[in-house]
């Protein structure tokens, strides 16, 4: 068994044009997320998966392993898989194995716990049952509950993945919403996949509720995957403007002093 820190990268971005090469604190952002998984002590091997050679050659430049995928790829989740088998061809092997476990690290979350990382990790190694595994962070404002750009979950007794969706869920019916209740939680786009699920996975085709919502993680359920989720009080700090990029560059540096 091997377990791989796969982080997607792409230069194109509708908001935000290079930003994983857009400069914080003095480093490139893909360099701070590759510094900051590098933490994790569940890793074995942690991979930069890019389609454009600026971001492979800023990773190569503070230490780091970035693998050439195709533009072409449809998903982070797609480009994943690939960077995984380009590495293991690398190495004189057919495929990633079925028990390998690999964790999908969103390329714009420099502020990323490493311990969070590993806690995904470690419920695939510690339990067989569960195919994939993932996060969530309480909801803190009835305006986060409202919004379609946070997507919410609703979870069984042993914390495992009912639904996703954009809506308000668990919806109630007469009243309002309690977010002290500890049930309403919002997802953390940070994925770890059991290798034979994972090659399921990426042979299926998108499914009618994944287009609708606009979220990958339904077509897993979809195929019945059982996917269990690690709770954390971390809200999942991204980059998404350059305006995120000053303030996030900003606690970066602050650490660092």
């Amino acid at each position: 068994m091997k377990t791989y820190g796969i982080i997607p990268s792409r230069f194109g971005s509708s908001r935000f044009p290079g930003k994983p090469l857009a400069v914080l604190a003095g480093k490139p952002l893909v360099a701070w997320v590759v510094e900051a998984v590098k933490k994790a002590k569940s890793l074995d091997e942690v991979l930069v998966a890019t389609d454009d050679s600026r971001i492979a050659d800023a990773v190569r430049a503070y230490g780091g392993e970035a693998v050439m995928t195709p533009s072409s790829l449809p998903s982070g989740t797609d480009r994943i898989a690939c960077a995984a088998r380009a590495r293991c061809a690398a190495e004189g092997l057919s495929d990633f194995a079925d028990d390998d476990i690999l964790v999908n690290i969103q390329g714009d979350e420099p502020l990323i716990d490493p311990a969070l990382v590993d806690a995904l990790a470690i419920k695939l190694k510690m339990n067989q049952r569960w195919d994939m595994a993932t996060a969530v962070t309480p909801i803190k404002s009835a305006e986060d509950l409202a919004a379609k750009s946070v997507v919410k979950v609703v979870l069984d007794r042993g914390d495992a993945a009912l639904y996703f969706s954009r809506a308000p869920i668990p919806c109630v019916r007469d009243g309002e919403s309690d977010l002290k209740s500890g049930m309403y939680v919002r997802h953390l786009g940070i994925y770890a996949y059991r290798g034979a699920f994972l090659k399921r996975y990426i042979a299926e085709p998108p499914c009618d509720l994944e287009k609708i919502e606009k979220l990958e993680q339904l077509r897993a359920l979809w195929m019945g995957a059982k996917i269990a989720v690690v709770r954390t009080e971390d809200d999942g700090v991204g980059v998404d403007t350059p305006e995120d990029a000053e303030r996030v560059g900003r606690i970066l540096a602050s650490r660092a002093s």
